[in-house]
């Protein structure tokens, strides 16, 4: 059993791997578009239904507005790099919901979330689309799935551990270990990876859109003004806002110069 367990893990490690486009790299992905996208779809359709989307306003627009020029932009990339067809299947849909919570979110496909709690601090239309731009990366880099992935593996490690150890103390002590150290050594630098790689990727994209990628730091350094007191990065599943702010600083001349190769010479 510990044999087929092992066995099944490395099989599935090897043939789950999809190219993320922006990249070049390979990524620990086993579950398609065609699985994880209904359930992403359903799953926003049943959270607005819950809660007080906000419909009408210049506000709404603006979040529309700016998600609408960002996936325009992430879609010329991806046809001008090699990948035409790339988004079939994605649905983007971009709405306000009326809470104070700081945060926004996208789900697999495209299915974005603003909250009106961030918009103090994107203060004006580019510091939306530096969410907006991280938003859409992670749909784009299939981050859902890829966390999805990682969690089923978490879970067959402890399913073949706990097979393998036959004394009850041991196990104990083994699901103790386990739960910690695949926590803080794998699925939290998983999840600050993905949130580093989706800065970039959003950076860039939004340049592309026309938006002014310096205007990123800046929106940082307000949400660091704004926040309390943080855990430390290795027990976070997010950079620390030093981290990003240092990051988009040292990306944004180069995002700059990806969208002159799309003709784009002044930002807004």
């Amino acid at each position: 059993m510990k044999k087929l367990s092992l066995t099944f893990l490395v099989l599935m490690a090897v043939t789950a791997c999809k190219t993320n486009p922006f990249t070049g790299k390979s990524t620990l992905n086993f579950y398609p578009n065609s699985q994880v996208f209904p359930m992403a779809f359903a799953e926003y359709d049943q959270f607005l239904e819950s809660n007080k989307v906000v419909t009408g306003t210049s506000e709404a627009q603006m979040i529309t507005r700016v998600g609408q020029r960002i996936a325009s932009a992430a879609e010329r990339w991806l046809d001008a790099n090699g990948h035409p067809g790339y988004l079939n299947g994605y649905q983007w849909e971009y709405n306000l919901v009326n809470d104070e919570t700081v945060n926004a979110w996208c789900m697999p496909g495209g299915k974005i979330v603003f909250y009106t709690g961030i918009l103090p601090i994107t203060q004006n239309e580019t510091g939306v689309a530096v969410v907006m731009g991280h938003e859409v990366a992670h749909a784009l880099a299939d981050h859902g799935a890829q966390r999805m992935s990682a969690g089923t593996l978490q879970q067959i490690g402890a399913v073949a551990g706990n097979v393998a150890i036959k004394d009850d103390e041991t196990r104990g002590l083994f699901n103790q270990a386990y739960g910690v150290g695949s926590q803080i050594g794998l699925m939290l630098p998983f999840s600050r990876k993905h949130e580093t790689e989706a800065d970039r990727i959003g950076l860039q994209i939004m340049a592309i859109a026309g938006y002014n990628p310096d205007e990123a730091a800046e929106l940082w350094r307000r949400m660091k003004a704004a926040g309390g007191e943080a855990p430390p990065e290795f027990m976070s599943t997010h950079p620390s806002n030093d981290t990003r702010i240092s990051n988009l600083t040292a990306w944004a001349p180069a995002a700059k110069a990806e969208a002159r190769k799309f003709g784009v010479t002044s930002f807004k």
